[in-house]
C-alpha cells in the first residue's frame, strides 16, 4: 500500500525523505536561541520587500566574554565591524 500512496500523494515521500516537519531537539523554543547556544541572539532580516528570513548571530568565543549580558544592539553593531562573518546555510529543514 505504501508505493500506491506514494504514487497518489507524491508530496508523502518527501515528507519523509527530509523529514522537515520534524524539530530536533523536540521541544525546544528556537526563538531563544540562547539557551541552546552562548553568545547567539536570534534576528530577523528583510532582504526585499515580504520576504522575511530568520537568522542566529552567533559571535565567536574570542569574542564570548565581550558579549555577555549585551542587547540586539550590540550584536548588530559586532555584524558591521571589520571581522569577517561566515554564513551557514543549513538546508531545507524549517528550523534553524
Amino acid at each position: 500500500s505504501v508505493p500506491f500512496l506514494v504514487r497518489l500523494f507524491p508530496s508523502i515521500l518527501t515528507k519523509f525523505v527530509y523529514l522537515n516537519f520534524l524539530s530536533f531537539p523536540f521541544f525546544v523554543d528556537f526563538r531563544r536561541p540562547e539557551l541552546l547556544v552562548n553568545n547567539t541572539i536570534s534576528l530577523h532580516l528583510t532582504t526585499e520587500p515580504g520576504v522575511t528570513v530568520g537568522i542566529w548571530h552567533t559571535v565567536p568565543g574570542s569574542r564570548g566574554a565581550e558579549a555577555q549580558g549585551k542587547d540586539q544592539r550590540w550584536y548588530e553593531e559586532a555584524l558591521a565591524d571589520a571581522h569577517p562573518v561566515i554564513i551557514y546555510l543549513h538546508g531545507n529543514g524549517g528550523t534553524r
